[in-house]
């Protein structure tokens, strides 16, 4: 299995930046596709980006693309998520998740991952 960490997450104005990182560890870390979900207060969670196995592919949700970047460095067994132009919409709790499936429904579909981290809160004021 495959064990994950947030952090990265606070406070932050409207229009600032954050990174977030996901620390992995377990068994083979390039075996998994990473992906960033986030769920606000009251909501269902949420895909945001995702990111292949060797990190050849990168998938973003509309509401994100063009704000957001999601890389991952393997030999670290790190995945990050740069937030920029943050809104107060992106308030939420953000986690990162581990997919063993290989292809772009699984990426984008929180049911497929499995093993999730618990979240790093990510607060954006106006």
């Amino acid at each position: 299995q495959v064990q994950l960490v947030e952090s990265g997450g606070g406070l932050v104005q409207a229009g600032g930046s954050l990174r977030l990182s996901c620390a992995a560890s377990g068994r083979t870390f390039s075996n998994y596709a990473i992906g960033w979900f986030r769920q606000a207060p009251g909501k269902e969670r949420k895909f945001v980006a995702a990111i292949s196995r060797g990190g050849h592919n990168t998938y973003y949700a509309d509401s994100v693309k063009g704000r957001f970047t999601i890389s991952r460095d393997n030999a670290e067994n790190t995945v990050f998520l740069q937030m920029n132009s943050l809104k107060p919409e992106d308030t939420a709790v953000y986690y990162c998740a581990a997919c063993l499936a290989d292809y772009y429904y699984a990426y984008v579909t929180a049911d497929k991952y499995n093993y999730w981290g618990q979240g790093t809160q990510v607060t954006v004021s106006s």
